[in-house]
């Protein structure tokens, strides 16, 4: 295994486990439906994300 197809892997790892990747796939699945369809911007996805984060009871209650 080449150093490059290492660090590929290790990126796409670290993306997944941060979460970097799920705009990527809204995105694409967005565009996949309806090519014309807005689509928001990284910091309007994330922030939507956040609050229906903390809005599920489930997730229990953050202080940070």
């Amino acid at each position: 295994m080449s150093l490059r197809s290492v660090l590929a892997r290790a990126r796409y790892y670290v993306r997944e486990f941060t979460g970097e990747a799920a705009y990527d796939r809204h995105v694409a699945h967005a565009r996949s439906h309806d090519p014309q369809a807005r689509v928001p911007t990284r910091r309007a996805f994330e922030r939507a994300r956040t609050d229906a984060r903390e809005a599920d009871p489930r997730e229990g209650f953050r202080c940070c």
